[in-house]
């Protein structure tokens, strides 16, 4: 089975979960909803290839871990989206959970989201001396001092550091799937901080170019938010020829700091194709 199949089938699962009888119909409705379709589950493949290149010993576990970091994200965009944060009124391009649901369903579907990731990984068969590194990995990456809730606190602040905004909000997770992978294969997740810092940081800049380039049907939810809200922005501070070279030096960092393992190589392949793809279109016919 292909890695995007073992994604999918391991959130249908979980999700499953949700929709067993004695659960608020409307709100499994809004978890599947949140979930499915799928996005381009980027930290779950992340997660996938470092354990595949650590000589993948425990699939189940991986699998588990993935869906858990997926779980996270999407529970994190469900809140990202209120009117308390960013108002937005679409996300993926159809209406985001709230328009779809309400508002207080939406809090409880993102809550719920969080909730399921960490039964995701209670559930894990086998390997017991690894689920406790696994599961505060994986916490770490979400809560604080620097973890993705600590990332949307950064907006309530008077003062917004780029990097400790970047590092939380965004990289964070990537850095959790990095450590995750190499947990979940029996490897020693400190080194692999480095790749998913890099990688986290630098999906965060190709974001941040395409609040700037996108137009609002191409990006599937509302443009110009960092601009309308005062939030950091590396375009906006860097300037698109700048946060593009920033881009690039990302790319090659990451690409660089993947430790020795049995695939390295092919990581290496594998993350400079997977991570040139964070390159907006636009950037094509925008000046260096």
């Amino acid at each position: 089975m292909d890695v995007s199949s073992r994604i999918e089938r391991a959130l249908s699962e979980a999700v499953a979960f949700a929709e067993i009888p004695g659960c608020p119909p409307r709100l499994a409705a809004a978890m599947r909803y949140a979930v499915f379709p799928r996005g381009a589950r980027v930290r779950p493949r992340l997660c996938h290839s470092v354990a595949a290149a650590c000589g993948e010993d425990h699939p189940a576990a991986t699998e588990a871990a993935g869906a858990a970091l997926e779980l996270l994200h999407c529970a994190s965009l469900v809140h990202d989206d209120l009117p308390c944060f960013d108002a937005a009124e679409t996300r993926r391009g159809r209406p985001s959970v709230h328009k779809a649901f309400g508002e207080p369903l939406a809090v409880l579907t993102g809550d719920a989201l969080i909730v399921l990731a960490f039964q995701t990984l209670a559930r894990i068969q086998g390997r017991p001396e690894r689920l406790t590194a696994l599961t505060l990995t994986i916490a770490q990456s979400v809560g604080v001092p620097s973890g993705i809730v600590a990332g949307q606190a950064w907006e309530c602040e008077a003062a917004v550091p780029l990097s400790d905004y970047q590092r939380a909000k965004t990289g964070a997770l990537f850095v959790g799937a990095t450590q995750a992978g190499a947990l979940t294969a029996g490897f020693d997740p400190e080194p692999w901080a480095a790749l998913g810092a890099s990688i986290g940081e630098a999906y965060q800049v190709a974001d941040d170019l395409r609040d700037v380039l996108c137009d609002v049907e191409e990006l599937g939810k509302p443009i110009g938010q960092d601009a309308r809200r005062l939030r950091p922005n590396a375009a906006a501070q860097l300037g698109v020829g700048g946060a593009k070279a920033r881009l690039r030096e990302l790319v090659d960092a990451a690409v660089k700091s993947i430790p020795d393992c049995p695939g390295a190589e092919e990581l290496r392949v594998l993350i400079k194709a997977q991570t040139m793809l964070f390159f907006p279109k636009q950037l094509a016919l925008v000046a260096a």
